[in-house]
């Protein structure tokens, strides 16, 4: 049986967190235990419900969505922040990554992938839409205008031959699967790289890894597979 999952809705839309709440109302197994109508009443209300998982609306009055994700990650370690926009501009999406969201989705998906992302999040995955991730590495690899690469994440140095062929491959957008079939191993033999590998980059999950990846310029388009 899946967990119980409290959530608490943070949007400055009434419209929009009854909405949110009336698509999971049915759903077996969630809680909504609070809304909030700004970045600071959703910061507070969390540390009154302690909830599961926040869906967290960027542009917000008082104290805007990637400000509380960062108070929430440094203050409730067990709750995790789900982003959901409607201007799933880039650099809202790295804001929200960088502040400790555990994902970022679009306002515009369906009541089904909503509550399968909210399950995800739950357990402690990241999860972004396939349509930002590709916008994401896009502007980061062929911009012409892209910033200077930034300095390589701590840890670089330390990586092993092995490790760097997995980042690039997760760059790359491969599963865990897929790259395990590419490098002829098994599915734990690449986890087990990739938590080596999370470790010393101090990244969180493959999202955060995907950006380091680009941002530092340690992988470009002409190494993706």
């Amino acid at each position: 049986m899946n967990a119980h999952v409290k959530v608490l809705i943070a949007d400055d839309q009434p419209l929009v967190r009854r909405g949110l709440a009336l698509m999971l109302a049915p759903e077996p197994g969630f809680e909504v235990v609070a809304e909030a109508g700004d970045g600071a009443e959703a910061v507070r209300l969390a540390h009154e419900h302690r909830p599961d998982v926040v869906i967290m609306d960027i542009r917000m009055p008082v104290l805007d969505g990637i400000a509380a994700t960062a108070r929430l990650t440094a203050e409730l370690a067990d709750c995790r922040v789900l982003a959901l926009s409607t201007f799933d501009m880039d650099e809202h999406v790295i804001g929200a990554l960088r502040a400790g969201a555990y994902g970022f989705l679009p306002k515009d998906i369906s009541p089904e992938d909503l509550v399968t992302a909210l399950r995800v999040v739950r357990d402690g995955e990241a999860i972004l839409a396939p349509r930002l991730l590709t916008r994401l590495i896009a502007t980061h690899v062929t911009a012409p205008d892209r910033p200077a690469p930034a300095p390589p994440p701590p840890g670089t140095n330390g990586l092993t031959a092995r490790e760097r062929e997995v980042w690039r491959l997760i760059a790359g957008g491969l599963d865990n699967t897929e790259i395990a079939d590419r490098l002829a191993v098994s599915p734990s033999t690449v986890k087990n790289h990739i938590t080596g590998l999370f470790a010393k980059l101090r990244v969180r999950d493959r999202a955060q890894a995907v950006i380091a990846a680009y941002e530092s310029g340690l992988v470009t388009a002409r190494q993706a597979p």
